[in-house]
């Protein structure tokens, strides 16, 4: 079981912020020479993560800020483009008015009664 002292151990530190790992905020101890260096931090937290699962691994890394923000942008991303595709798909279906607004789901049942209409259109 965690404390809330150790939700920070859930990853080795970047290399360009070993302090990160114990929540520290670069005070003397780690320029003095008298606390640990930034190479034996990175291995206290590899060495915190060795009993771990792959799942837990995976869960703790999921759960980190940066990870979040990342996720939320290729969401993000991703539902743009989702939309922009059911707006470039709309804009070739008729309807009457032309500017009516559909949903997603008519928009798709829509395009698939349109299809079946221009291929009895072909076949005829």
């Amino acid at each position: 079981m965690l404390n809330s002292d150790q939700t920070e151990l859930d990853l080795p530190p970047p290399r360009s912020e070993p302090e990160s790992i114990f929540g520290g905020g670069g005070g003397a101890e780690d320029s003095g020479g008298l606390g640990v260096c930034p190479q034996s931090r990175e291995e206290a937290g590899k060495k915190e993560l060795q009993h771990l699962s792959r799942e837990e691994r995976r869960r703790r890394r999921r759960a980190t800020a940066k990870y979040r923000t990342a996720h939320a942008t290729r969401e993000r991303i991703r539902v743009e483009a989702f939309n922009l595709a059911f707006a470039e798909l709309r804009k070739l279906l008729p309807t009457l008015p032309p500017d009516k607004k559909l949903s997603k789901i008519e928009i798709l049942r829509l395009a698939i009664c349109y299809i079946s209409y221009l291929n009895h259109v072909l076949d005829v």
